[in-house]
């Protein structure tokens, strides 16, 4: 027997919305030659949390060892993860490089 569910109109409208808007990052970063990022780590970027922290997180690297091999300081790092400063264009360099991605997956 086969299960059903029955939502809102809207609510169908924002999930599809949020799935394309997540087939359009995974896109982009394969045109790009990136590492393709799994969805369910995209969504927290599509959801709000911090994309720096995300990447970190998806390449294993704990805060202290992403601004050692940065060069970026631990407690501006962490300013920046969590929103409180807004970051320099040579800090998000720095990130990218560290994280082996572009800067411009992390200011989405």
């Amino acid at each position: 027997m086969t299960e059903t569910l029955t939502i809102s109109r809207a609510e169908y409208d924002a999930l599809t919305d949020r799935v394309e808007d997540l087939e359009d990052i995974l896109a982009a970063m394969n045109a790009r030659g990136g590492q393709p990022m799994p969805l369910e780590w995209a969504g927290r970027i599509i959801n709000g949390e911090s994309a720096v922290r995300v990447w970190r997180e998806f390449r294993g690297l704990s805060l202290r060892v992403l601004a050692a091999k940065s060069g970026v300081n631990t407690a501006y790092l962490s300013e920046i993860e969590a929103s409180k400063k807004p970051g320099s264009v040579e800090a998000y360099k720095a990130l990218a490089e560290a994280l082996d991605t572009s800067v411009d997956w992390l200011i989405l």
